[in-house]
């Protein structure tokens, strides 16, 4: 860390990329015009001191936001974005970065103490740093917040933080993990206290930091944390429910610590975290290529991603497992038709916390199936028709439930892991997605008959047996017994015979 900033109390130049000084010194130029005090506050500051590449800029000016924001986002050519028209934050979308304004009223030194942590609570005079021939700019830094950089912890700057604004319990989990730095124990304290207020935060600013902490590569160690200090089961009450709730012998974890570890084994599976329960070589028998990596990259819907909603499908997939929970006459426990009634609760906690139609759909079809693609066979590869209609029923989410599937089996297992079975459902996962492909080459493009056939050549009427034959072509084009358009005509012909 840049300990020397620490001594001298100065921000030198050099710690921010010349990309984001020339954006800096375009907006300190366009409000000294206005004789506009302004500052460069909060994560980018700590940030830069850090050392780390960030593309978000925070400035705090004694202006209206609502008033300056858009003008300067006018003047360098960007998007303006209302935040909070209360609070008056704005931001700023320009082609590499995205700069947050926010609204002081009486000194720097307030809008510091009304901050949440001290590493966040530091801030550099705009016009000093980006005058000519300046190296260095002030460091305004009230509460230590530099020294705690050094010291790698999260201290809050007063104990009435978390009641003025909840969400920064999240926040306080959230950048201890991304930094590796610890929380400082009387804040840890005052997190543990305040932790039932996270249930009075909208689901739309919930929603968006738990994307956020979804975005880790440590996201099963971040929601045991949050459960150490109380904050998970508050957030998700559902939750609460799967604690100790045990499982057949096979489960190495409760059905909370399995729900929790699968979070880890996401992780783990699609190389971004560690599975400390196995050797690493367990992950070379995985279906990976860079292309699966863009898969999981992808966007879903402001904010989110395949990865993260599959870490967010693996903490919830068990969900309705303690209301399932039943023993066979032979004592053998079962929890069936958790999965159905799982994505029911899923659908509910995702529309509570303000996600997405298109979200709700992804997480909800994988909780629903997440047990299928082992169900497709015993012991050995299943058929293609067997692949056709598991893609048909989970529809867009099919690729994500097979790795859901896998870091489920990981988290089941734990430290017994068996080796040949593990190793044979990755070969299944392979082939599974083999054929899915290979079938949409088929299948996809070629529409062999429609339903005009069904009733110019064979009389039938209008109605829900011609879908149904349609669908049956499909399936059998698919899974390449079918392939020509006489012999689509012979199997329509057959069934109708039999029928």
């Amino acid at each position: 860390m840049h300990s020397s900033q620490s001594d001298s109390g100065l921000f030198n130049k050099d710690l921010i990329e010349p990309g984001a000084m020339a954006v800096l010194k375009s907006i300190a130029g366009l409000l000294a015009n206005q004789k506009v005090q302004a500052y460069l506050v909060g994560g980018f500051v700590r940030d830069s001191l850090l050392g780390r590449d960030t593309a978000d800029i925070d400035i705090a000016v004694n202006a209206d936001v609502l008033q300056i924001a858009p003008w300067i986002a006018q003047s360098l050519h960007g998007k303006f974005v209302l935040l909070d028209a209360v609070n008056k934050i704005g931001r700023i979308i320009l082609d590499d970065w995205t700069v947050d304004i926010a609204s002081f009223s009486s000194s720097i030194e307030d809008d510091m103490a009304r901050r949440d942590f001290t590493i966040d609570a530091m801030a550099v005079d705009l016009k000093q740093l980006t005058a000519e021939g300046q190296a260095a700019g002030a460091l305004i830094d009230p509460f230590g917040g530099r020294l705690d950089l050094d010291l790698g912890i999260i201290r809050i700057v007063t104990g009435t933080v978390f009641k003025d604004d909840p969400v920064r319990l999240l926040r306080a989990v959230r950048l201890a993990s991304e930094l590796g730095f610890s929380i400082e124990k009387y804040s840890e304290a005052e997190i543990i206290k305040a932790a039932p207020l996270i249930a009075s935060v909208p689901g739309e600013r919930v929603r968006e930091e738990l994307l956020r902490l979804l975005d880790s590569s440590r996201g099963g160690q971040i929601f045991k944390r949050m459960d150490e200090l109380g904050m998970l089961t508050s957030l998700i009450p559902e939750l609460l429910l799967l604690k100790g709730v045990t499982q057949p012998q096979e489960h190495h974890w409760d059905v909370f610590s399995h729900s929790v570890n699968t979070v880890s084994a996401v992780d783990f599976i699609l190389r971004q975290g560690v599975w400390e329960h196995q050797d690493v070589s367990i992950l070379s028998f995985v279906p990976w290529s860079p292309e699966t990596a863009q898969y999981f990259d992808q966007p879903v819907s402001g904010g989110s991603t395949r990865r993260s909603l599959l870490k967010l499908a693996a903490l919830l997939h068990d969900i309705a497992k303690p209301q399932n929970k039943t023993f066979d006459d032979d004592g053998r426990m079962r929890f069936l038709g958790h999965p159905e009634v799982g994505a029911e609760i899923v659908g509910g906690i995702l529309e509570r916390l303000r996600f997405s139609t298109k979200e709700i759909k992804l997480v909800t079809l994988m909780v629903k199936y997440h047990m299928r693609p082992t169900q497709m066979s015993q012991h050995i590869m299943p058929s293609g028709r067997a692949i056709y209609r598991y893609f048909r029923d989970t529809g867009d989410a099919g690729i994500d439930t097979l790795y859901l599937s896998l870091a489920d089996h990981l988290a089941t297992r734990g430290p017994g892991l068996i080796k040949t079975e593990w190793e044979y459902h990755t070969q299944l996962v392979a082939q599974v997605m083999k054929e899915h492909f290979h079938q949409e080459k088929v299948a996809g493009p070629v529409k062999l008959v429609d339903g005009n056939d069904l009733m110019n050549i064979f009389g039938m009427k209008p109605g829900a047996r011609i879908g149904g034959l349609l669908e049956e072509i499909r399936e059998a084009q698919a899974a390449g017994e079918i392939t020509t358009r006489e012999e689509a005509l012979d199997y329509i012909r057959s069934s109708l015979t039999d029928a």
